[in-house]
């Protein structure tokens, strides 16, 4: 059975970067099994219905200002499966998960900067998937689970976010940690490792310096997305953990 994993997916610069981190996803394929098809769920779209894209061909979509130019010019021209599109909105309404396809959304950097360091070629098919930050936690669990039986079709499962993304805190010249980033992702990982799904639920009010690490939820959703395709063996593993400019987290998790 493929694993799940969340992927944090930094600033869009990560695309560029040499470090350990990135050598990790680039190094992912060379150790997993090639996967039919990818679906992705990605904290840049959101929609307060769970949308699914089925655009037949990707535009590459650059939501983001003020990087390098060489990034405006990076494509990734992955394309869609009508059939594994199919099979998701009939896994979601199975469970009574409200879902629309959309035709025209393009990948944003959410999914393209992740799938251009994993799989650069782009040819395999993608399918992204929407978040919607309103809807109560325990809920985004079982969007993810829904989507677990895919995972026996060969089908890699991935949330695409950071658990700790507040772009007022960053400091752009450090090359230090913020030790209230770490405290955060210290409580995090811990309650995952057990998982421990009622504290995760609860992490706004128990985990240390909560509202400074999320203060919006939609790039914290993906990795409860992640954890709940991995619902069946209930095992997560740490993969890579480290920062950007003093507290943006890189975080690497596999669900089995």
């Amino acid at each position: 059975m493929m694993p799940s994993y969340f992927f944090a997916h930094g600033a869009p610069s990560i695309v560029l970067e040499d470090n350990e981190y990135t050598k990790l996803l680039k190094q992912f394929k060379d150790h997993s099994p090639k996967p039919r098809a990818i679906v992705l769920f990605s904290a840049h779209w959101e929609e307060s219905i769970q949308t699914v894209s089925a655009a037949p061909a990707y535009e590459t979509i650059y939501d983001f200002g003020g990087f390098q130019d060489e990034l405006y010019r990076m494509t990734y021209p992955a394309r869609s499966d009508e059939s594994l599109v199919e099979r998701i909105q009939s896994l979601f309404t199975k469970q009574g998960i409200e879902n629309v396809r959309n035709e025209q959304r393009g990948l944003d950097h959410g999914a393209w900067a992740v799938l251009k360091l994993l799989y650069p070629e782009a040819d395999i098919p993608v399918v992204a998937l929407s978040v919607n930050r309103h809807l109560p936690l325990a809920q985004q669990y079982e969007i993810g689970k829904a989507l677990a039986a895919l995972r026996e079709q060969d089908v890699l499962l991935i949330g695409s976010g950071g658990t700790v993304h507040n772009l007022r805190k960053l400091n752009w010249r450090s090359e230090g940690i913020d030790r209230w980033a770490e405290q955060f992702d210290d409580w995090i990982q811990e309650k995952l490792e057990m998982w421990d799904t009622e504290a995760l639920f609860q992490y706004r009010e128990l985990a240390p310096h909560a509202q400074e690490a999320v203060p919006t939820s939609e790039h914290f959703i993906p990795l409860l997305l992640a954890m709940g395709t991995g619902d069946a063996g209930r095992s997560a593993r740490l993969l890579h953990r480290s920062y950007q400019y003093g507290n943006l987290g890189l975080s690497c998790w596999q669900f089995n």
